[in-house]
């Protein structure tokens, strides 16, 4: 399976465009390449039937916790300009930096 180049990173805000959570906006948690997708803070949750495991101290019951989302639905919100946009790459500062479409403000830190 190949792995796409996606431009979000963890610990961006993103806001997700389509699905079930359309219009919410999270922190990316985490993100698996292998299948593109990620884990957004605060959306697409699920409930998980859970056994309860006395040795890593867990317990029993219905726990509500975020599931995965696909990359394709969600976008970067711009720090700069604070809209939903798709990313550009460009060559500033001897690096590659990551640019906002619309604004043409620069993402990377």
């Amino acid at each position: 399976m190949s792995r796409l180049q996606t431009p979000i990173r963890r610990n961006d805000n993103v806001m997700v465009v389509a699905g079930r959570d359309r219009g919410k906006s999270g922190r990316v948690l985490r993100i698996i390449p292998d299948t593109n997708r990620l884990v957004v803070e605060g959306v697409n949750f699920v409930k998980r039937h859970t056994k309860p495991n006395p040795g890593k101290n867990i317990k029993g019951g219905i726990v509500e916790r975020e599931a995965s989302l696909h990359v394709s639905n969600v976008q970067l919100i711009c720090p700069e300009c604070g809209a939903a946009t798709r990313i550009g790459r460009r060559l500033g500062e001897g690096r590659k930096v990551r640019v906002c479409r619309k604004c043409e403000g620069v993402v990377d830190k």
